[in-house]
């Protein structure tokens, strides 16, 4: 039965990537932007426009033009850069790395912080820790990115570069088969960064649905029972509270994968955000369509992992 329900969610999935593949190349055509005014330079003539249109393939029917890169789509063809020459795919592929480590290691660093302190709250409702841990929280969710990420470069890593302990490396980005130890050290502020602003919601999410938990018939059951505390927290508590949690993860890296601007910006790493930014602002359509197929790919593959976590979860689900 799990088979069959990820296999329904795996076909809607494919449907939520063709209507925004085509939103997205529709929004291109009514946008007042012309790429090929852009390339040709303000000093070109209207020929020379037009012959840069035709090059482009821009002069042919939408429709023809939307069919010819949906048919190179289904080939792994996302076309070529309108400026560049180069090819979508490679572009992509040499933005991708920045950002989906830096999408992983956060991740990792934020869901275990956030259930963390939401379990550790929960446990201690209306106590001195879980007022602290909340207010930690509200400040975490109030901080801007760039203003956590600024935050960071200053006190850990010019500050103590200027008082000769250079513990971390100025900011760039080394790639993990070249150096896995560097790898890690360079990503470590901009790992803190993405954590300190998102962990604060899991906190609060892992709290609320933790009490709601908690209070359920079964975990009284189990207590009367003389099940250790500890299991009834972590064993049964936990696992079901889990299920939003594991819902919000998905969204937020599926959506993360397709760029993060502000911290890639911070940090200087280069990434998926800041290419999609300079796309925008040139109008380089193939790749636009290729970060937006990038990012609603990751979208629709998390959602299906959070699908599996769920049959894992709550094998309720198994049952659908």
């Amino acid at each position: 039965m799990l088979r069959a329900f990820l296999l329904r969610r795996a076909l809607l999935g494919l449907l939520v990537l063709w209507l925004v593949t085509l939103g997205t190349f529709l929004l291109f055509f009514v946008a007042p932007s012309d790429p090929a005014r852009t390339l040709a330079g303000r000093q070109a003539t209207p020929e020379q426009v037009e012959l840069i249109r035709h090059n482009l393939g821009l002069d042919r029917p939408t429709l023809v033009q939307y069919l010819d890169y949906l048919g190179r789509l289904l080939h792994g063809d996302l076309g070529q850069s309108y400026f560049s020459g180069e090819s979508v795919g490679k572009l992509l592929a040499a933005d991708f790395p920045p950002t989906f480590s830096l999408v992983l290691g956060g991740a990792a660093l934020w869901f275990t912080l956030g259930v963390g302190a939401g379990v550790l709250s929960a446990t201690r409702a209306r106590s001195l820790v879980d007022r602290g841990l909340t207010l930690l929280a509200l400040a975490g969710v109030s901080m801007p990115t760039f203003v956590v990420g600024l935050l960071l470069l200053y006190f850990l890593f010019f500050q103590l570069t200027m008082a000769g302990v250079p513990v971390l490396p100025p900011d760039s980005y080394v790639p993990f088969s070249q150096n896995p130890a560097e790898w890690a050290r360079h990503l470590i502020l901009p790992w803190i960064t993405l954590a300190t602003v998102q962990a604060a919601s899991y906190a609060r999410l892992t709290r609320g649905s933790m009490l709601d938990v908690l209070g359920e018939d079964y975990i009284r059951t189990a207590r009367a029972k003389g099940v250790p505390e500890r299991r009834v927290i972590y064993r049964h508590g936990l696992r079901a509270a889990l299920t939003p949690v594991v819902t919000q993860l998905g969204v937020d890296v599926g959506t993360l994968i397709g760029g993060v601007v502000v911290t890639e910006s911070v940090f200087g790493l280069g990434g998926v955000g800041q290419a999609v930014v300079q796309a925008f602002v040139s109008g380089d359509l193939p790749v636009i369509m290729g970060v937006v197929t990038l990012a609603t790919t990751a979208v629709v593959v998390a959602n299906l992992l959070v699908d599996v976590a769920y049959g894992l979860l709550d094998p309720r689900i198994r049952l659908a």
